[in-house]
């Protein structure tokens, strides 16, 4: 059995998928990568297999028919044979260094008395063209270096929030809570953070800088103008999320609060992108999505609702919306996202 499973999702990849897969060969026998071809059009198909023939035993090409990444993420799931298992974008990688300490850290755990559910790093926003990159780390939330309960973290501050990039689950932990990502869906990495959550038991925080987030290909699904025109996928995974928390028994008081708080971010996503698309439509949608919440969870709507920040993002008229969009760009220019 292997110790790590990375899962590589790969759609049209051939320009950038050869720097993500090079940096996980480091990692060597102890390491499965699983090249997701799903249903490529260009070379992206002939290089995975290439890349296994290569790297027999540690690379395996897996070919599907075109799915989205949550079907990618799915089908990784279901064939890793890793006791833990991590994501990384085709057009991502990772830093060498700290890829060294996270498999001594793995190594360690598994020989242990302790079974670790899930562990957080840090990850850097790798911004085309940016002279300082972003790096999101959690020393103020989760102790350091010691596997702890969601009892022992402290208050995740506002976009302080566990990201794909940032988590390794453990993988009979993501089977267990039956996670079935949606087809042809994008920002599905939303689901994959959140619905795990409550299944978690242990965690271990390591603070180094692993996951380089690559930010810059105009056709990339978080460029602002793809994120408004594809805004009702954004809208739709809100949506199973509110859901999700709704049926689901969240024992933990600060995890409930946790995820209660990753919804409110979802909610102010989704609001800024339909005021910043500015048309009737988008703004029907908006009050639709409040709605909704209010429909299916009365009490969470009026938490975030009546929050600091839902009140700002449903401030009334051209000038509240103003102020909306204002307020995305400071925090757009301080966390370096976009």
């Amino acid at each position: 059995m292997k110790l790590l499973t990375f899962a590589v999702p790969c759609y049209n990849s051939q320009d950038y998928m050869g720097r993500c897969i090079e940096s996980l060969l480091p990692g060597g026998d102890e390491v499965e990568i699983l090249i997701i071809d799903d249903g490529s059009s260009d070379l992206t198909g002939d290089m995975a297999d290439k890349y296994q023939e290569k790297y027999p035993g540690i690379i395996r090409a897996i070919h599907q028919e075109n799915g989205g990444h949550g079907e990618a993420v799915n089908t990784g799931i279901k064939n890793a044979t890793g006791l833990y298992f991590k994501v990384v974008d085709s057009d991502d990688r990772v830093d060498e260094s700290a890829y060294m300490q996270v498999l001594e850290k793995l190594r360690e755990v598994t020989g242990g008395d302790e079974v670790l559910d899930m562990m957080l790093c840090n990850f850097v926003y790798d911004k085309e063209g940016a002279k300082r990159k972003k790096i999101m780390h959690y020393e103020s939330s989760v102790p350091v270096e010691e596997i702890v309960s969601w009892d022992d973290t402290k208050h995740f501050r506002k976009g302080r929030y566990i990201l794909m990039h940032s988590v390794i689950y453990r993988t009979k932990l993501l089977r267990k809570c039956g996670m079935e990502l949606p087809s042809h869906t994008f920002y599905v990495d939303n689901i994959y953070v959140f619905e795990p959550l409550p299944y978690v038991k242990s965690i271990y925080y390591l603070p180094v800088n692993f996951y380089r987030y690559y930010i810059g290909r105009e056709d990339q699904s978080v460029n602002e103008s793809v994120m408004i025109s594809r805004i009702d996928q954004q809208i739709k995974v809100t949506k199973l999320m509110i859901d999700y928390f709704r049926d689901t028994k969240i024992e933990n008081r600060k995890l409930k609060k946790y995820m209660r708080n990753y919804l409110e971010i979802m909610m102010v996503i989704s609001s800024i992108f339909l005021i910043k698309a500015g048309d009737a439509e988008s703004l029907a949608k908006k009050k639709q999505l409040w709605e909704y919440l209010r429909s299916k969870d009365v009490q969470t709507y009026f938490l975030i609702r009546h929050s600091v920040v839902g009140e700002t993002i449903n401030l009334p008229g051209k000038g509240g919306r103003k102020i909306c969009t204002g307020g995305y760009k400071i925090a757009q220019m301080l966390v370096g996202f976009n």
